[in-house]
């Protein structure tokens, strides 16, 4: 009898040891599973952070360059531009000289200032935190400028470089690695970048 009792207590201590092993498995792969699609969640909202702050640059340095005819790497300047330059305000009406009631003008009836006109539907923005890469503890963008001969003309030109280094260090650091190598290996920049020294574009590779 006691022989059949320990017969039936080391069977119900295995049947729980494989319990508890098909557990842990089924846990490790699960998160094998969830792992990299966790890590591609976190990749895509942190691209879209970033990627927003980079159009509200290029939206800020093509109106500087309408008024300087070139870009400017300067913070400083470029919001002292923001917060001080006007642009017009202009609404259509007719010609007064045409007999025919069919042509129209435009009329520039007041100037306003460019951050209003850019950001007074945004409250929340703080225009100095533009300048910040988020993630990346306090980072800024370092931007680029240059002028360059494109066709006998010179045109000026700017590039925003951001390595996934910059805003992903706190995530797994081979999976950083593996995701730069995997851009290098098919000639992409490893991050989020825009424009280009080299030709005339402000385009992002997110776009």
């Amino acid at each position: 009898m006691q022989g059949k009792n320990s017969f039936f207590m080391k069977s119900n201590i295995l049947k729980i040891v494989l319990a508890v092993v098909v557990v842990v498995l089924g846990y490790l792969l699960y998160s094998s599973i969830m792992k990299p699609i966790r890590f591609q969640e976190e990749l895509d909202a942190r691209n879209l952070q970033i990627v927003n702050k980079l159009k509200d640059i290029r939206t800020a340095e093509n109106f500087f360059k309408q008024f300087h005819n070139r870009y400017t790497s300067n913070y400083d300047s470029l919001f002292d531009f923001l917060k001080t330059g006007k642009i017009p305000v202009v609404k259509m009406v007719a010609d007064p000289t045409d007999t025919t009631f069919t042509r129209s003008i435009t009329d520039t009836i007041g100037f306003i200032p460019i951050a209003d006109s850019l950001y007074s539907k945004r409250p929340d923005f703080k225009m100095e935190d533009m300048a910040i890469i988020p993630f990346s503890e306090g980072r800024r963008f370092e931007i680029k400028t240059d002028k360059i001969d494109k066709g006998g003309v010179i045109v000026s030109v700017m590039e925003i470089l951001v390595p996934y280094e910059y805003y992903l260090h706190d995530l797994d650091k081979q999976d950083v690695i593996n995701l730069s190598e995997r851009m290098k290996g098919i000639n992409k920049f490893p991050g989020l970048k825009m424009g280009s020294l080299t030709e005339a574009s402000v385009d992002g590779n997110w776009e």
